[in-house]
């Protein structure tokens, strides 16, 4: 298990610009729980793309349950990418979030997606990974605004 951890705070890029407009409204306090998980699922994805990776599916959805980011890294594997979002730690740290069961949901809903992926050229891979992605919106490191910081867990599960 491998694990990355970011902050945007300090980049300036076109990208970075809309990862810096949602962070602003990951950490409003006027952001819903559903929101908050939707901000999150967001900001991951444009964290990730601004690193090289090819975001190919969003929300995919199948009776096993939903696929929040399905990518292909800069390494060309593909990353079927699980995506926790907490304000606190009341109820623990996100990526405890992604129990035994839940995984089993998501190899489950995998499998699917390759099925009805696997032939499409964009899909072409070397590998395939299970990565949680754990966004932490907290208090601030140093600053006085509140920043989210990510934790890549690659190869979680």
């Amino acid at each position: 298990m491998n694990t990355q951890e970011a902050s945007t705070a300090s980049t300036r890029t076109p990208t970075r610009a809309s990862l810096n407009e949602v962070e602003a409204a990951l950490c409003s306090s006027r952001t819903g729980p559903h929101q908050l998980g939707k901000l999150g699922e967001t900001y991951v994805a444009l964290w990730l793309e601004s690193l090289g990776w090819q975001l190919l599916e969003r929300n995919w959805s199948t009776r096993y349950g939903e696929l929040d980011l399905v990518t292909i890294d800069p390494q060309e594997c593909l990353v079927f990418m699980e995506v926790k979002t907490r304000r606190s730690r009341t109820y623990g740290l996100p990526e405890e979030a992604v129990a035994a069961s839940k995984q089993s949901k998501l190899r489950h809903a995998a499998a699917q997606w390759l099925i009805s992926h696997g032939r499409t050229p964009q899909a072409r891979h070397q590998g395939t990974r299970f990565d949680v992605a754990a966004v932490s919106v907290g208090p601030p490191m140093g600053g006085k605004v509140s920043q989210a910081r990510i934790k890549l867990i690659k190869g979680a599960f």
